[in-house]
Formats: structure tokens, C-alpha cells, sequence
């Protein structure tokens, strides 16, 4: 079996990161995505008043996008911000949808929404071919004060990686399936402490996957 369709947590933060920075994508039009690269940072018409969602994994923004084929998703950015910034996020949120074992109410999960800028959901991973993986990917929703951090204070660099995921979709479509799996970003079991991995209903690490 692809080691990359080994057993993993059914719910596990996977990213490119090192000790300071994680790279998050996500996919714009031409205009957002060129004002960006030139700024170093979102800037307008990147809107602050709207909820941005970024996605550490490459493969579910690719679903996302359709490779970088969809109207106002041709351009994809890989975003390198600061983990204290993506931890911030984390802990500044709540899950999309309500879960008894960690909010035990509903009321106490409409309270935690009210109170908090940022929303998460985990999402069915996706396989090379975009297929849905039997296991999650988190996606993590800015907010008010979430979205200004973002754009102002957490972003370290911004890469253009639309060329990557357009190289990517040719090898698939030439039948190169190796070839084009070596051509993605790696990505790994995130490190989250443990009262983020609860705050998010995160899966206990198995023991092949610390």
C-alpha cells in the first residue's frame, strides 16, 4: 500500500512546518494572488470583512481549486505564517459543527462561536487522483480579529505555487502517477499540544504516527 494511504488518526493536523513556520494554501484570482506577492502580505481587494479559510494540506486545496482551474481559484499560494500564529487560531476557536464530547451543549458550542473569530472542520483528506482519503484534514476559518492578525502580523512569506500544482496535474493526466507524487510538498504529523488537539476534537496520535 502507498505509505501515504497507511493507517493514520482519523483526525490529524498534517503540514509543512518547521520550528517557527507552517505553510498554509489557499487560491485566488489573478488580482488578490499578484498584490500579494508584491506586498509580501494580503492586501486589498484580499477583503477583511469576509471569513478566509486556509488549509495546510495541498491535496484538498488541489480538490478545491480543481488544480487551479476554477474561476477566481487559478492561482495558488503556499503562505508560510508563524505556528504562533496558527496556534492562536486554534485556540481562538470553535468546530463548525456541534460535538457533545467537547462542548457538551449546544448552548455551550453557540457561546463558544459568539465568543471566538475562528471556525475549524475536518474534512475528507484527498488521494493524489483527489478521491476522498478515510481520514481528515482540517480546515481553519478567519474571522474578525483572526483575519487582521493574519493579514498583518502572521504572514512570513508568500510563494506562488500555481506552476507546482499545474506541473502536478500534467504528469497525473500523462499517467506519471510516481512522478507526480514526488512533486508534492511534504507534510507531516503537526505537534499540537494537547489542549489545542482537544480544543479541535483532534485524534490521538497512533503510535506510527507521533
Amino acid at each position: 500500500m502507498d505509505s501515504s494511504h497507511q493507517i493514520r488518526p482519523q483526525r490529524e493536523v498534517r503540514a509543512t512546518f518547521d520550528h517557527r513556520s507552517i505553510i498554509v494554501y489557499q487560491a485566488y484570482g489573478d488580482l488578490i494572488a499578484d498584490r500579494a506577492l508584491s506586498a509580501g502580505r494580503l492586501v486589498p481587494p484580499f477583503s477583511l470583512q469576509r471569513m478566509t479559510w486556509i488549509k495546510p494540506s495541498f491535496l484538498w486545496l488541489m480538490y478545491r481549486s480543481a488544480w487551479a482551474t476554477r474561476a477566481g481559484q487559478n492561482r495558488v499560494l503556499a503562505i508560510a505564517i508563524t505556528r504562533d500564529g496558527f496556534e492562536w487560531a486554534l485556540a481562538h476557536g470553535c468546530l463548525s459543527h456541534f460535538e457533545a464530547a467537547i462542548y457538551g451543549t449546544k448552548e455551550a458550542w453557540e457561546a463558544c462561536k459568539n465568543a471566538n473569530p475562528v471556525r475549524t472542520q475536518w474534512d475528507p483528506e484527498r488521494s493524489l487522483l483527489l478521491k476522498p482519503l478515510p481520514y481528515r484534514s482540517i480546515q481553519v476559518g478567519l474571522a474578525g480579529e483572526a483575519i487582521r492578525r493574519y493579514a498583518s502580523d502572521w504572514i512570513l512569506q508568500i510563494e506562488d505555487v500555481t506552476e507546482r500544482a499545474r506541473h502536478v496535474r500534467g504528469l497525473l493526466e500523462a499517467g506519471q502517477i510516481s512522478e507526480a507524487r514526488d512533486r508534492l510538498p511534504v507534510e507531516r504529523p503537526y505537534p499540537l499540544p494537547d489542549d489545542l488537539r482537544h480544543a479541535v476534537g483532534a485524534s490521538e496520535s497512533s503510535p506510527n504516527n507521533p
